[in-house]
This record gives structure tokens, sequence and C-alpha cells, in this order.
């Protein structure tokens, strides 16, 4: 799950930079606040990939998918892109599961076999 769920998070963090580049061609839109929310969202993203197998992990996730569609207030794009993300995050988080516990499932089986 951790590999899934990371490669999403790393490519959210250039979205939203990119995102961030097109925010301040916006003039009402101040260049520090901008790349405040971004910054931080974009480190949030790098902490995250390390927090993924850590209580609570994924739940902060799906924070950052929430608050990424909602930054389509901002830039409505960021609907369509945040939602698109959310559904990588679905499915990282759904078939990494998956993945463990069929990994899980194998190294039992191999250590049964060597075993016996």
């Amino acid at each position: 799950m951790r590999t899934l769920c990371a490669s999403t998070l790393i490519g959210e963090l250039f979205v939203i930079g990119f995102a961030a580049l097109v925010a301040i061609k916006d003039p009402d839109l101040a260049t520090s606040t901008v790349w405040a929310v971004s910054g931080t969202a974009m480190a949030l993203c790098l902490l995250l990939c390390g927090m993924i197998t850590r209580p609570g992990g994924v739940q902060l996730g799906w924070a950052l998918q929430i608050a990424l569609i909602a930054s389509g207030f901002v830039i409505p794009t960021m609907f369509f892109l945040g939602a698109c993300f959310a559904g990588l995050w679905w499915a990282s988080v759904h078939f990494g599961r998956r993945i463990d516990e069929a990994k899980a499932r194998f190294a039992a089986q191999e250590g049964e076999q060597a075993q016996a």
C-alpha cells in the first residue's frame, strides 16, 4: 500500500505546485498567500509519504484529497483534478491493502513450505 499511496501523493505534490503557478496569475490573491497555502499542502504530501502505514496516515490522506477538491473554488480546474486524485487515492488504498494481504499469504505459504 505504501508504494501506491506514496506515488499518488508525489503526483499530487506536482499538481499542487503547478496549480500555485496558475493561482499566482489571479490579481485577487497575494503571491505570499498562494505559496504559503500551496507550500503547506506540498509539504504535507511529502510528510504523508512516510506516514502512510502509521495510524491516521490514510485519514490525513483523505483530508488532503478533500482540500484538493475544495481548492477548485480558487482554480475551477482543481475540482476535476481533485476528483481524479481522490479516485487514485481510493484505488491506492484499496488495491494496496489487497496487495499487502496477498504478500502476507504468500509469505505464510513460503514459511510453511520451508518448514515441511
